[in-house]
């Protein structure tokens, strides 16, 4: 490809029409959508007037960056991934590494876009200007063109300036709510509701994080919306190349996420988390120190709690209901999501022979993180789990030792229910792990969160609790929803528990699985003790647990960070 001094770049100011760069290092020429000059202008003058950020889309030869810096302009990002190209022209030799000049290479659109924002929120956020060289729209048009409309839409859409105005001004705050694809956002949304808080809901699927479309979604929401700050539950929405958290930061727009589940087994993925408008919410108050030794200087505990418009107590109990039981226990047998992780951590043969020692070992132990653990108590293992070559295979393996962990302690306790047959509600491989045993007890396919367990927990005399070893401070979802429904629930014992329950009145725990046979007893063969446990853990639910409760105690604390 040749680029001789009479070619053009074609440059977009505005949505009047397009600016023609003569590559004579002169001037520059206005052209109407009709085709006519408007205006012919000195090269200088013209961009010495000009707010935007000049972004040259295939460099070609180098003639209209060489124009560029001769003229004074800076900084100046090169969109140019044509290494054959660049190798023949010398362009990229010439300026690749001039100051001002940033050289974006990326072989797909959405990267370089993502690299792209990155570099005009570095440089001020002014809106980009293209300058296009016309032979790489012809030579790849689904990467350049793209890029080419991007670019012009940042002229049109100018979400800087309109995206600063005042946050938290009044009460109740304006909330986006980003992303679905988990439960618990439908219950902040259903809170918002009753609460009558003024929020938005975007959607934003895997594909489309970090995309043309993320960004253009995000901001339209903001400008039209202006919400004071974004909810989502465990970073979900959130791309891990850290775009959404720094066009964030670059709005001054807060984030919150509501971690409900194990927050380093999904942060140790995202990059660039660092931001003083992100505040991490944790359902597990054991998380603080190790989140706050991570990096976040915003961190508070959230626990869990229960949509009280869902789980309610029943006006009618049929009397010989298939669900009906003594005893019931819901829950997984965790064997499908052992075998799961061991073959994604691909691990080597004394990692993979050791893990059913070592979470043992962990489930017996205080510690609360696995790497840790490994660290501290195994580590010739900690050496070889250093070594995985990925960061999905190190999570994959702490996984791995995290759900082993909770299945032998799961498979523990639900054994000694087994004298009083009881009916588990789960996968089928709670056939596999109970077979043999000549107790009788009754299985029943997983059940619907919302529109089967309201039903089902007032069914069952006692509704038995075991926690999961990725919270071992921490209580679950089960001893709020049970509650509410009227419900009686035997669970493990949680040191913060003790915070959301009078434990003995409102909630009946057992320390050790050896207690298990004689508590279930005990309230089997006592009703009306077990009524009045029922009805003083409803009563406390209902005054302290409810999600409008909990939302309301999110936005408060982001008030006060950031109001």
């Amino acid at each position: 490809m040749h680029d001789k001094q009479n070619t053009t770049y074609r440059a977009t100011p505005s949505g009047d029409g397009d600016i023609l760069l003569s590559v004579d290092g002169k001037t520059w020429r206005l052209l109407g959508r009709s085709g006519a000059e408007t205006e012919l202008r000195p090269a200088r003058e013209f961009l010495a007037s000009s707010s935007g950020l000049p972004v040259v889309i295939g460099a070609g030869m180098g003639n209209a960056l060489a124009l560029l810096l001769g003229s004074g302009c800076g900084p100046v990002a090169v969109v140019d991934c044509e290494k054959a190209i660049q190798d023949l022209s010398g362009a990229r030799e010439r300026f690749g590494l001039a100051p001002g000049v940033t050289w974006i290479d990326a072989s797909s659109a959405e990267q370089a876009l993502r690299e792209l924002t990155r570099w005009q929120e570095a440089n001020g956020g002014a809106p980009l200007m293209p300058i296009v060289h016309p032979v790489y729209l012809r030579l790849r048009p689904s990467h350049y063109l793209a890029l080419r409309e991007s670019c012009r839409a940042s002229r049109s859409f100018d979400f800087w300036s309109r995206a600063r105005y005042p946050k938290f001004t009044s009460w109740p705050p304006r909330l986006l709510l980003l992303s679905s694809r988990y439960f618990l956002m439908g219950e902040m949304e259903a809170a918002c509701k009753r609460l009558g808080v003024p929020h938005r809901f975007i959607a934003i699927g895997d594909k489309e994080r970090g995309s043309t479309e993320f960004v253009e979604m995000l901001l339209s929401a903001v400008v039209e919306f202006k919400p004071d700050f974004v909810l989502t539950i465990n970073h979900l929405g959130v791309d891990r190349e850290g775009v959404l958290i720094e066009l964030l930061a670059r709005l001054e727009l807060p984030l919150a996420s509501w971690f409900v589940d194990n927050p380093h087994l999904i942060l140790s993925l995202y990059n660039r988390l660092d931001s003083q408008f992100t505040t991490i919410f944790t359902w597990d108050r054991d998380n603080i120190p190790s989140l706050k030794a991570q990096g976040f200087a915003n961190v508070d505990y959230l626990p869990l709690g229960v949509d009280l418009e869902r789980f309610r107590q029943p006006t009618y109990q049929p009397a010989n209901h298939p669900w009906r039981a003594r005893i019931s226990f819901v829950g997984n047998s965790m064997l499908s999501k052992v075998g799961h992780r061991l073959k994604g951590a691909k691990a080597p043969r004394p990692l993979i022979l050791a893990y059913r020692e070592v979470a043992r070992a962990f489930a017996a132990s205080e510690a609360r993180s696995v790497r840790d653990f490994l660290a501290a108590e195994y580590p010739d293992l900690f050496v070889l789990y250093e070594a995985l070559p990925s960061l999905e295979q190190r999570l994959a393996y702490e996984a791995l030792l995290t759900w082993e962990a909770t299945r032998r302690y799961r498979l523990s306790c639900v054994e000694k229910i087994l004298p009083f047959e009881p009916l588990i509600v789960g996968d089928r491989l709670w056939k596999t792990a109970l077979k043999g045993r000549s107790e009788p007890w009754r299985w029943h396919h997983e059940l619907s969160y919302y529109s089967d367990l309201p039903g089902f927990y007032p069914l069952s005399d006692i509704n038995f609790n075991c926690t999961s070893k990725q919270m071992k401070g921490a209580v679950n979802q089960r001893v709020f929803d049970v509650p509410a429904c009227g419900g009686f629930v035997l669970s493990d014992y949680r040191e913060q528990m003790e915070d959301l329950f009078e434990l003995g009145r409102e909630a009946i725990c057992y320390r050790d699985p050896e207690e298990i046979p004689e508590l279930v007893r005990f309230y089997l063969d006592n009703p009306a003790a077990r009524e009045r446990v029922a009805r003083a853990g409803r009563e406390r639910v209902l005054r302290d647990h409810g999600y409008d409760l909990r939302l309301g105690t999110l936005m408060r604390a982001m008030q006060r960070l950031y109001g």
